[in-house]
């Protein structure tokens, strides 16, 4: 592929020209030089790199931890990336472990709703009120 203009890098990664800019401020994108009177040109590797920011993102790493990830492809150690991925990994454990509590407690609301009868409050809508304490109920 030649190089590209900024709209043809973002529509070629799916952005926004905006985010290519803001990329740029963010230093996660070199700027290419601009020729007199003519139009920045984006190589190859700068798509690249851009869609490998996406694709970080779309993990769920942020913005500071993709510029460590690139800093690193940029010419520092192996070990220090897997330290970032160790760290994500954690959280992304973390959550999962939140999530499944999360589900644990209202799969119990919910089946807590579909057996009260008559004009009783909402098992639900008391639990969120009390701040969690009467899913502890049986």
């Amino acid at each position: 592929m030649q190089e590209m203009t900024i709209g043809q890098l973002a529509e070629a990664a799916e952005v926004n020209v905006e985010t290519v800019r803001y990329y740029h401020r963010r230093g996660l994108l070199p700027t290419p030089p601009r020729p007199a009177g003519g139009i920045r040109r984006y190589p190859t590797a700068v798509l690249m790199r851009l869609c490998f920011i996406k694709r970080s993102q779309s993990l769920g790493f942020s913005l500071d931890e993709v510029e460590a990830l690139l800093s690193l492809h940029d010419g520092q150690t192996c070990n220090s990336a897997r330290a970032i991925a160790e760290h994500k990994l954690a959280d992304v454990r973390q959550r999962i472990q939140d999530l499944s509590m999360l589900e644990a407690a209202l799969a119990k609301l919910v089946q807590r709703c579909s057996t009260s009868k008559g004009k009783v409050s909402c098992p639900l809508i008391d639990a969120l009120m009390d701040g969690g304490e009467r899913t502890h109920d049986n």
